[in-house]
């Protein structure tokens, strides 16, 4: 990404308001931002401060700063945070959970048991639909069996995104094209594989409201944002909610550390057994 440099008469942007909001970010989301990210920060939020009508960055910080939080500080961190996503990104990943994971969940949904699956900070919704068309692919009939996909995102935007199902053409491309012929028809997700994924909004910081646990977690290219600390906290609450002998999928250039790490067993190319 090429960054905007300051134009003289754009707004002021000090070391003490890129301070501010990198202290926003990371207690809200986890984001560790270093010094060296303030012309990103700058780039990003430039033309949403002069949009806003404030002066200065001091005085939409400020605003953004106030309590209790407003919708300026949402759009503020949906402006900072990274959504980068695609169908079948890491693709071995899916080649795994269809070949190795799936067929075995299959058999329990189909004797009347329980399967969930987790899509943590689904972004726009790419991943927790590509789950759904693997697992259409196997079991045509999943509508009608206790399975079901969570599809969450700290960005409302993205949840909403998600939600709606509705792909341009790039990024409708980087499917094969039988199933996107079966699935995404008209660069609309099809109602069966909506049907199987509920979207919510959810913040992996906070306690995890989940009463039941997930045979199978994704969560991919999260933790490499995060300070060393948060990033343990973060594996802990999920590994926390992972059944025993299920499944985690994380990024390509994650390791899952701390206590976490001790429930877990690799499996895979960055794909966890858990062993609690």
């Amino acid at each position: 990404m090429t960054l905007d440099q300051p134009h003289p008469d754009s707004c002021a942007f000090s070391d003490r308001d890129f301070s501010a909001i990198a202290e926003i970010l990371h207690r809200e989301t986890g984001i560790f931002l270093g010094d060296n990210k303030k012309n990103l920060v700058y780039a990003r939020l430039n033309a949403l401060v002069r949009r806003a009508g404030f002066g200065c960055f001091a005085d939409y910080v400020a605003h953004v700063s106030a309590r209790p939080p407003n919708a300026a500080r949402q759009e503020m961190i949906s402006t900072l945070t990274t959504n980068v996503t695609s169908f079948y990104r890491e693709p071995h990943h899916f080649e795994d959970f269809s070949a190795r994971v799936l067929p075995a969940l299959l058999e329990k949904a189909k004797r009347g048991e329980r399967v969930r699956i987790w899509s943590a900070a689904c972004a726009s919704g790419e991943e927790p639909y590509t789950i759904a068309f693997e697992v259409l692919r196997q079991a045509p009939d999943a509508g009608r069996l206790d399975l079901k996909i969570l599809a969450t995102d700290i960005d409302p935007e993205m949840v909403r995104r998600g939600a709606r199902g509705v792909y341009a053409e790039a990024v409708a491309k980087q499917i094969p094209p039988h199933i996107r012929a079966a699935f995404l028809p008209e660069n609309t997700v099809a109602p069966a594989a909506k049907a199987l994924i509920s979207f919510r909004q959810l913040n992996l910081l906070n306690p995890l409201p989940f009463n039941g646990a997930f045979d199978v977690i994704f969560c991919r290219n999260v933790t490499i944002y995060f300070d060393p600390l948060t990033r343990e906290k973060t594996w802990q609450q999920i590994v926390s909610v992972l059944k025993p002998g299920g499944q985690l999928y994380a990024g390509h250039s994650e390791r899952v550390s701390g206590p976490a790490a001790k429930s877990l067993k690799l499996n895979g190319l960055t794909a966890y057994r858990c062993t609690k």
